[in-house]
């Protein structure tokens, strides 16, 4: 080697990159470590966002499970951009809400569109928190049905349907609803509808006579519906946090801690996209009840 110093300076050298490449690996890693035992210790504010036409509670109710037995999350904020949608996971979720409201804070935070199904689960709240021009309220409950049985003469088909049971074919495309089966689903959408009523009246300690009003499936601005009784102020999410930092006892910045956001491959973000537009256009043609504010086209 001594024959070779240049071999040598560059072996020498190498060694001194790699232990400098090794102790800098070594101090962010530990630099890693602190911080996240820092954080381990910090009180945590927990984000479930529920957007788009409620169909599945699953995921949500899942999120809001995780989140009641981590003893470090002390709040939830819920942040809600939705027009509703089927009833019974509209329910679901506003069920779980009221059970995580036990032993957590829980705030709602309104983007864009919180109404029908989406104000019946922020009803759960501690508070709710809307933007000045948030869409809201639509407190009221739509069936629809689709109706092709003129089609299907125009192209000449005819289907024939055998039932035990006079109701069993309400709703069915391939006959008018006669006006006992109008009755009966009146019925059904009535009750429905008294449910979400009473929801509203016992969580935001309105009669049902000062609902008569309200309840009517009419819209409201967030700041309308501050005057209504409906939500409990206005602010943006950053507002909503805050309140629930401060009903928790939360000293100082919590962490805020969001879901973790499900990577898709190319093909599915496709597909994905393309259903959830076919779905929106069939919207107004679907069949079911819903909790679900349905804006006219073009607005």
């Amino acid at each position: 080697m001594k024959k070779h110093p240049v071999i040598l300076g560059f072996l020498l050298l190498a060694i001194v990159g790699v232990l400098f490449f090794l102790a800098l690996r070594m101090l962010v890693f530990f630099g890693e470590k602190n911080q996240d035992f820092s954080f381990k210790d910090k009180d945590k504010i927990g984000v479930v966002t529920i957007e788009g036409v409620l169909s599945n509670s699953r995921d949500t109710v899942r999120l809001l499970d995780k989140y009641e037995k981590d003893d470090k999350v002390k709040a939830v904020v819920l942040r809600i951009n939705s027009p509703g949608g089927a009833v019974v996971p509209s329910q679901e979720i506003y069920d779980k809400v009221l059970r995580l409201k036990k032993s957590k804070k829980v705030v709602v935070s309104m983007g864009t569109v919180a109404a029908s199904g989406g104000y019946y689960i922020a009803c759960a709240a501690d508070r709710i928190i809307a933007n000045p021009g948030t869409i809201t309220g639509s407190i009221g409950v739509i069936a629809q049905f689709s109706q092709i049985e003129d089609l299907l003469k125009k192209i000449g088909l005819k289907a024939t349907v055998i039932k035990a049971g006079r109701y069993k074919d309400v709703g069915s495309p391939v006959r008018e609803m006669t006006i006992a089966d109008k009755r009966l689903v009146q019925g059904v959408i009535d009750d429905i509808h008294s449910q979400f009523i009473e929801v509203v009246s016992s969580n935001r300690n309105l009669s049902r006579e000062n609902m008569k009003d309200i309840a009517d499936a009419r819209i409201f601005t967030g700041r309308q519906a501050l005057k209504a009784g409906l939500v409990d102020d206005l602010g943006n999410m950053e507002y909503a946090i805050d309140i629930a930092t401060n009903l928790a006892g939360i000293e100082g910045k919590a962490e805020v801690i969001y879901p973790e956001k499900k990577r898709k491959s190319l093909l599915r973000y496709i597909a994905s996209e393309t259903i959830s537009a076919i779905s929106e256009e069939f919207r107004g043609i679907g069949t079911g009840i819903s909790y679900l504010y349905k804006p006219a086209r073009g607005m």
